[in-house]
Order: C-alpha cells, then sequence, then structure tokens
C-alpha cells in the first residue's frame, strides 16, 4: 500500500509540474514575417539612398526596399553595409531572467550592440540563427536601444565563396524576425529528440544556468497528442556528474508513425520541474530513417523513393524574407504536384517552412551552404551546429546536406552527428558520398558502371534543369520509369521550383528580373503560376498509375475496369477515393468552353497495398451514347486530387462529323478560271488557289477574308514541283486535285454547297525529322483568340505530352515568352489531341476539324527571349536547348513534333523521348504514302453552321 501511494505521488508531481514551471517568454522587436513588419532606423553605405538615417521595415532584404545595390551571383565591388537602430522596452518583470536575443537571419556578417555595449561575438553566415545572452544589457522597465551593423559581404572570405557566390541573386539586411526570449534563470536552453518508429524515445533536455547546473537536477517530459491529450507515462532523467544535459526515454506503444503519406505528429513537454522552474514544448514524429548501401533509402521499414524538387526561398517584392503563408502556399505546390519531397537549396529555410513540412507531409534534405565552395573550417563548424540545433526535431528532416556541387568542407561531415541523436546521414549534393550516388544532370544513358548503370543508390539531387519551357516535365516520365526498374533507385530532385524574378526597385515597377537566363528555372513563375509542366509532373508522380492512363480513346468495347497500380511508399489503396463523370462536349458553333455532365458515380477503393496491382471497376451505364468522354478522377485520404484522367469515347471520326454536319443546302459550288487562279464559290464563301502552286491563296465570307494561305506545304519534307491541278464536279460538290513530285504527293480540296472544305492530303518523309505534316500561313496580328477540343490548356511537346486532358479550351491571343512574360497558358506553340478548334480572328473566324486519331495542331511560332537582356543582371540570352526549331509556316497540322530539352543538354541528350522523330519510308516500289490526313475547314462565324 506505501508502495502504491509513493508511487502515486510521485505521479502527481511529474503531471502537476508544468503547471508549476514557467513558460519562455517573447517580446517581437521586429515584425514576424514579411507581410508584419516593425520600422527600424536605418542607413545603408551605397547603393540606393545611401548615406541618410530613414526607416526600413524589418525583417526585410535592403534592396527590396529601395538600398543598396543588387547583384546576382557576385557582390558589387564595394559590398554595400547597413546600419540599425531600433529603441524597444523590456518589461521589468524580466529582471532576474536569462534573457536572450534572437536573430533569426541576417545577411550576412552581423555586429550587434545592446545599449552602446556589444552584445558578443560578430555573427558570419546569412541564413543562420544565433542568439546572444544579454540579461545583463538590459535596463528593465526603461528604455533600451539595439543596434545592428549588416555587412553584405563578410569579412571571413570562405564565408563569402560558400554564400555570396552562388547561382542565385544576394541580398543583404536583416530578413528574418528578431526578437527576444526570457525564461527563468535556470532553464531548458534546447532539446534534442529521437523518436523512432518502434515507439522508442530519446529527449536531450540541455539545461543552462548563470549559476551552475547541480548534479541530480531532475527533468520530466510527458508525450501528448496535438489536441493535448497523454500519450503514454510521464518519464524523467537527472543530471548527471558535471553535465548539463539529461537525457530522458521512454517506450510508447501504439505510435501512429510520421510519413509524407501520414504525417502524424506528438509533443513533448519537457519541465524543470518548479515555481522557478520552466518548461518548453516540441513538436516530433515517431519515424526511423536508414540508408541500406548498394539496397534503398528505408523508412519505417519501407523502401522510399523521393519525388522532390529544390527550392530558394524566395519572393519577388521581399527576396529572401519570407512567411509562412508563403511556407504553405509552396507546400501545397508540391503536393499538389505528388511530390514527396524537397530540398533546400542552397541553405537552411525559414523554421516555419519546416513546421509546414512536417505538418502536411514532405521528405526534407537540409542543406549548409556551399555553392561549389566550402566554409572553412572554424566557422563552417560554428554553422552546423547552428543549422542542426535549431532544425533536429523535424520529423520532415532526412538527410543533412554539407554543402553542394563541390562546396564540401570533408572536416564538417561528423560535426552534424555531434548534434544529432538520430544520426542521419550526410550527403554531398553532385556526387557520391555514404552509398548515396547524388550525381546532377546526368543523362539516362551515364555514365557506364555509374549513376544509373551502378551498384550503388541512386538520388540525383538536381535534375531537369528547367530554363523557360525546357526541363523539368520534359524527358521526365524516362527518368521516372529508369528509376522504378531500377531496384536501388532512391528518387530524384528537380531543378527547381520558382523562377527567381525579382520586382527591382531601381527598374520599372512592372519589371521582373531573373537575371537574364539564370533565375528562369522554376516549374512556377516567382508568383507561383503554373508553367505546363507542374501538371507533367503531377501526372508522371502520381502515386495512382492506371495501365491506361496514356490511352487517348477507350475502346467501345471498355468494360469500365482499370488496372490500377500502388505507387504509394506506404499508404493502402483503400485511403483513396476514385470518382467518375461521363461528359459531352459543345461543338465548335456553340462559343462555349467546358463540358457537360450527363452521368457521375465513384467506383470502390481497391485494397491494394504500396507496390500493388489491382483493379478499379466503374458501374457505368451500358449506354453511353450521349457521352463524348470519361473523366476519373483520384482523391487521397486528405481530400487533396492525386490526378483527373480523360479518355475520348466518340470517335475522332464522329466529333468531326458532328461538326461538319449542317442542314441541306441549295446552293451549288462554281469553278472559275484565270491565267493564274482557280477559284471555287458557293454562295458568299470563295476560296482560291494558285495555278503554279497549286496551294490556297484566300479564304473568303462575303467581305470578310480569312488569311489562311500559302499551303498547305510540307514539313519534314520536300515539297516538289506540281504536276497536274485538276478541277471537277462531284454531285454538288466540286473538288480541286493537285499532284506533286516529291514528299508531298496529292492534296485534295472538296468544296461543299454549304461553305465547308475538306482537305485530303498525302506526303512522304524519311529520316529523322523534327516535324511532320503540313503548314500554312497566318497573320499573327489578326488573331485573337483559340478554342478547341482537345488536350489542354497548355502546349506540348514530343517529350512533354503527359498532364494536358480532353475538354473544350479557349484562351485568349497572348505573346508570352516563358520565363520571361509570366502569362499561363502561353497561346503559342503545338497543341494534342485535336478534333477541333476555332481561330478567333479580328475578322472571320476559322473553324478547323479533324477525324484523324493522332493529330497536333500548331498555332504560330513562341517568341524567344531577347539574345541580350538590356538592363537585367547577368542576361546571357537563351540557350538553343530550351528554343527547338519549328516548322515554317504559322498554322501547321502535324502528325510528329519536335522535343524541347533543358538548361544543360539538348533534348535528343536528355532521355529516349527527346530525340527527333524517326521516319521510315514505306517498303520500295509502295505506292502507298508515308502519312495521309484529312481536315475540314470552314471561314467565317460558326453561328452559321448547325450545331
Amino acid at each position: 500500500m506505501y508502495a502504491r501511494c509513493t508511487t502515486h505521488v510521485a505521479l502527481v508531481a511529474l503531471l502537476a509540474a508544468p503547471l508549476l514551471a514557467q513558460k519562455t517568454e517573447t517580446l517581437m522587436l521586429s515584425g514576424a514575417d514579411k507581410d508584419h513588419t516593425v520600422p527600424w532606423e536605418f542607413r545603408i553605405s551605397g547603393g540606393m539612398n545611401a548615406g541618410r538615417w530613414t526607416t526600413i521595415p524589418v525583417p526585410s532584404n535592403w534592396e527590396l526596399q529601395g538600398f543598396g545595390t543588387y547583384g546576382y551571383q557576385r557582390d558589387p565591388e564595394s559590398p554595400d553595409r547597413g546600419e540599425y537602430r531600433h529603441h524597444f522596452q523590456v518589461p521589468a518583470t524580466w529582471r532576474g531572467k536569462a534573457v536572450r536575443l534572437v536573430f533569426e537571419g541576417a545577411m550576412t556578417d552581423a555586429s550587434v550592440k545592446v545599449n552602446g555595449t556589444s552584445a558578443g561575438p560578430t555573427h558570419q553566415g546569412g541564413h543562420y540563427r544565433f542568439s546572444y545572452d544579454v540579461s545583463a544589457l538590459l535596463k528593465y522597465g526603461e528604455d533600451n536601444v539595439l543596434e545592428a551593423a549588416v555587412d553584405e559581404h563578410s569579412a571571413d572570405e570562405s564565408v563569402n565563396r560558400a554564400e555570396r557566390g552562388g547561382d542565385f541573386w544576394l541580398f543583404g539586411g536583416i530578413f528574418r524576425p528578431v526578437y527576444l526570449e526570457a525564461m527563468p534563470e535556470r532553464h531548458i536552453a534546447r532539446t534534442a529528440i529521437d523518436a523512432r518508429a518502434d515507439g522508442s524515445l530519446r529527449v536531450d533536455a540541455f539545461v543552462a544556468s548563470r549559476a551552475g547546473v547541480p548534479s541530480g537536477t531532475q527533468v520530466t517530459a510527458q508525450v501528448v497528442t496535438l489536441d493535448g491529450h497523454p500519450f503514454g507515462a510521464p518519464f524523467s532523467a537527472v543530471v548527471a556528474g558535471n553535465d548539463t544535459v539529461a537525457t530522458l526515454r521512454t517506450k510508447l506503444s501504439g505510435a501512429r508513425l510520421w510519413t509524407p503519406e501520414t504525417p502524424n505528429r506528438y509533443r513533448v513537454r519537457i519541465s524543470l520541474p518548479g515555481a522557478q522552474g520552466h518548461t518548453v514544448t516540441e513538436t516530433f514524429g515517431f519515424r526511423t530513417v536508414e540508408v541500406r548501401p548498394q539496397d534503398g533509402i528505408y523508412v519505417n521499414g519501407a523502401k522510399v523513393r523521393l519525388k522532390g524538387v529544390n527550392r530558394h526561398t524566395f519572393w519577388p517584392e521581399a527576396g529572401r524574407a519570407s512567411s509562412r503563408a508563403i511556407s504553405e502556399l509552396d507546400v501545397n505546390l508540391m503536393k499538389d504536384m505528388n511530390m514527396n519531397a524537397v530540398r533546400m537549396s542552397h541553405y537552411p529555410p525559414d523554421v516555419h517552412f519546416l513546421d509546414v513540412a512536417d505538418s502536411l507531409g514532405l521528405f526534407v534534405l537540409d542543406e549548409l551552404t556551399g555553392w561549389q565552395r566550402a566554409y572553412d573550417t572554424p566557422v563552417g563548424r560554428k554553422l552546423v551546429r547552428e543549422t542542426v540545433t535549431r532544425d533536429v526535431n523535424h520529423p520532415s528532416i532526412i538527410f543533412w546536406d554539407n554543402g553542394n556541387e563541390g562546396g564540401w568542407n570533408f572536416d564538417l561531415d561528423a560535426d552534424f552527428a555531434k548534434w544529432d541523436p538520430q544520426g542521419r546521414a550526410v550527403l554531398h549534393p553532385w556526387t557520391l558520398h555514404g552509398g548515396v550516388e547524388t550525381a546532377h544532370y546526368r543523362p539516362l544513358a551515364c555514365c557506364a558502371g555509374r549513376v544509373f548503370q551502378g551498384r550503388d543508390i541512386v538520388m540525383p539531387t538536381e535534375l531537369q534543369h528547367g530554363l523557360y519551357d525546357g526541363g523539368h516535365g520534359a524527358g521526365l516520365a524516362d527518368y521516372w520509369a529508369a528509376m522504378l526498374a531500377n531496384p536501388r533507385g532512391a528518387g530524384m530532385f528537380l531543378w527547381d521550383l520558382v523562377d527567381q524574378g525579382v520586382k527591382r526597385t531601381d527598374l520599372s515597377r512592372d519589371t521582373l528580373d531573373a537575371a537574364g537566363n539564370r533565375g528562369a528555372d522554376g516549374i512556377v513563375g516567382p508568383h507561383r503560376e503554373k508553367e505546363a509542366s507542374f501538371f507533367a509532373i503531377k501526372k508522371i508522380w502520381s502515386p495512382v498509375h492506371l495501365e491506361l492512363g496514356d490511352v487517348e480513346t477507350l475502346s467501345p468495347t471498355f468494360d469500365g475496369r482499370f488496372v490500377v497500380e500502388n505507387r504509394y511508399d506506404f499508404a493502402n489503396l483503400s485511403g483513396v477515393r476514385f470518382t467518375w463523370q461521363l461528359v459531352r462536349f459543345p461543338t465548335s458553333a456553340s462559343k462555349q468552353s467546358g463540358h457537360t455532365v450527363v452521368a457521375r458515380g465513384t467506383a470502390a477503393s481497391p485494397n491494394v497495398a504500396a507496390g500493388m496491382r489491382g483493379v478499379v471497376a466503374l458501374s457505368m451505364p451500358r449506354d453511353r451514347s450521349s457521352a463524348d468522354a470519361l473523366y476519373l478522377t483520384a482523391t487521397d485520404a486528405h481530400g487533396r486530387e492525386i490526378y483527373t484522367w480523360t479518355w475520348m469515347l466518340a470517335a475522332p471520326r464522329a466529333m468531326a462529323e458532328r461538326v461538319t454536319s449542317t442542314a441541306p443546302s441549295q446552293r451549288v459550288v462554281t469553278a472559275t478560271e484565270t491565267s493564274d487562279r482557280l477559284s471555287l464559290v458557293s454562295g458568299d464563301a470563295r476560296v482560291d488557289f494558285d495555278r503554279a502552286t497549286g496551294r490556297l491563296t484566300r479564304l473568303q465570307r462575303g467581305a470578310e477574308i480569312v488569311p489562311l494561305t500559302n499551303g498547305p506545304r510540307i514539313v519534314g519534307g520536300v515539297d516538289g514541283k506540281l504536276t497536274a491541278l485538276t478541277h471537277r464536279a462531284d454531285g454538288a460538290d466540286h473538288i480541286v486535285e493537285a499532284t506533286y513530285e516529291g514528299g508531298l504527293r496529292t492534296v485534295r480540296w472538296r468544296m461543299r454547297p454549304d461553305g465547308w472544305l475538306r482537305l485530303d492530303y498525302q506526303y512522304d518523309v524519311n529520316g529523322d525529322v523534327d516535324a511532320a505534316g503540313v503548314t500554312f500561313d497566318f497573320p499573327e496580328a489578326s488573331v485573337t483568340g483559340l478554342r478547341w477540343l482537345g488536350k489542354g490548356p497548355y502546349r506540348v511537346w514530343k517529350n512533354r505530352a503527359e498532364g494536358q486532358e480532353y475538354d473544350v479550351w479557349h484562351k485568349a491571343y497572348n505573346d508570352a515568352v516563358t520565363g520571361v512574360v509570366w502569362q499561363y497558358p502561353e497561346f503559342k506553340g503545338f497543341h494534342g489531341g485535336i478534333h477541333w478548334a476555332v481561330l478567333e480572328t479580328r475578322s472571320a473566324p476559322l473553324t478547323i476539324a479533324t477525324p484523324e486519331t493522332d493529330m497536333f495542331l500548331r498555332v504560330f511560332t513562341p517568341r524567344q527571349p531577347p539574345a541580350a537582356d538590356q538592363g537585367r543582371v547577368g542576361g546571357t540570352g537563351a540557350p538553343l536547348n530550351t528554343s527547338p526549331e519549328f516548322p515554317a509556316g504559322d498554322i501547321s497540322f502535324l502528325h510528329a513534333i519536335p522535343a524541347i530539352g533543358n538548361k544543360f543538354m539538348p533534348a535528343e541528350r536528355v532521355s529516349p523521348a527527346g530525340r527527333k522523330n524517326m521516319v521510315q519510308r514505306n517498303a520500295r516500289g509502295s505506292d502507298v504514302p508515308d502519312y495521309s490526313a484529312t481536315v475540314w475547314i470552314y471561314s467565317g462565324d460558326p453561328k452559321t453552321l448547325t450545331p
């Protein structure tokens, strides 16, 4: 009985301890983020607005506030120094407490004074939390003055080499929050947690006191759920000997594990008991990370593949000053692309970003700065400590990166483990280290015995350098298929998430400067505008993979069953919701976009474990004659759309017949000839052909001319010489036929009395070609928009066709230059899966339709970035890798289209999908042409057509 009572009393004491102990108090001296700032007095030494005292919002980068000098990859010859002053008051009740002055980040060297006295040594390193004990420097209950001198260029040249010479914008200033923390004189200074998948938990609690920490000082802890309910029993430990750390251990059963798919977290309250004690609360997750040599990366015993991206902390109007809202925006964008990982390139992020990664679920590679050059050992050791001690408890972090691309200091590798009880592995991005091959920008064919053909774990930490519209999704399907097929494939990280376009204060307010071709590498624009690759990645990295996912049109005998592969690392597909819709599309004449749902339903979620295959069965109506297409949407257990696939049910020929069907006409098509022209006329519709070439020269409807001319001409071959141009009546229709010697063999135009033109053409091409088909001229200045039934709304490339789905889309004309003008979707380019399209013009529209199953519509040639970016830092023009050759002409109907490369490689070197289109002529002597196609053309207002 006595023993039980003693245990009860001890348990009550442990539970009561947090109620008696004090929590850390915080006093913000700056604002909390870029949107919530506090004005401080400020003066800068050079550049914009130099030499006078004024004010600046804190936190911020001073360039974005109109001070100093902009620099990309190198500082100006005379680096700027900013001087800050701020007056503040400290509560009188803080007297006797331990008060810490904390800077979350200042670029780059910061010398701090409080009330005229130095707070401590100058801090060197721009992306790291640092602090000073200022208890003895403060005037409690009175006015205090904080002074900070910030040099953007460090006095330590190794810091400059590591931080100020990277391929990114260089900024200056106090860009993260500044605050005071008050704790009891004896307090818990920091903690380090190791929570394993088996429920074992270790908490290192570091106790600090100016008077010293007595041996036997007790520290208690209690794990609670996020809503505050105790989980497991309290546990405790004491500070032993002359140490200042208490190591608390327990093991809990039934812990829900942390993964990106199930980001389960807990809190642990750690206390020094008593009224003068101290309590801190840390959020953590149970999970175990292993690197198994020549095997893979395992989390909680399951092999994982990382689908990730590199992320700079960046906002156009704020530089590196950020906010939790931006962190949430970016993590949600990654999750929407079905990513499960992010690499912090090339510095530790804001703490709120890691908090969001923890809560929404992303694997994180946390990186020490070192872009191609490393910190010297003395300063590097301080910065490793600051990185790890700040971030150690985040379950999202599974690796530490020691620099980047040669910016590794090998002497620092062991330092990470000094501060990390989890012993997370250290990577050297760009090379093989610790059994993980992280080589950057290697083509799939590289390298014999290494990388994709090696024996080590392969996980490129930079891949697909996505300049402008190249990279990212282009060739990614090939890379991902190779990764899935390689048992040692552990994933990859794309370069990078965001175009770094700065809204410069020394240029026009409407100008975003991405430093020429240096900073326009993102999947999304500076304000997170989505490029086409966003949707390609979303589909390719979908954890729900359908065997028929790339099929264009479903067979009439399709029974509603899809073979599905579970590409999650952990989750069962039983947690995924499947919904379907049968839809009908408007015709070209309706001037409507979108679709009408004619039936909808849900499908039972199959019980398919990670890595396995099963079947999703849709219970659709037997009669689907009223539907043109099937939509299938998969939604994850958290309510986030995984992907929506679309398939045509109606055959292209049936859709073309619907578009071209009109009421019977009493008109008669007539033909007239002159020495240089052959004309067909029906009512107010007229079409002219050149007698010398056989090409179209005029489309006219009444007084309005639709300027489709000079075609068809062959793409990918040689037109050859016109050998005959004939015309004849065929019932109520009239036919004009041209034959050629060369690649373009025959062209037949049929005009109906209602004004529709049917174009049938045959052509031969041979060899490796960028594109194949026929082309016309059309003046771009006359066009106002495009509405079409096909894949969209973005353009496609040969090696980036994924992510565009069937619907009736519409977009207004724009002259967007990807990565320079962030207006999406771009108007110009290749459009896939075309059934019909209406080109809207300033006069009469042009309607086209095709019964072909594999037709691409080319609409003009995208404007490329200028050869020289005048007035921009680092402008070097546009490399040819991301500027594929477009066919001659303006409007083209194509069976094959070009691929696009990335910043470092032409498309054909990236992956097989980037190779030219191989075309082989039919058997020698065959009269069968290589290609033939039909296109219907109508000039005039679609309202004259019968839907």
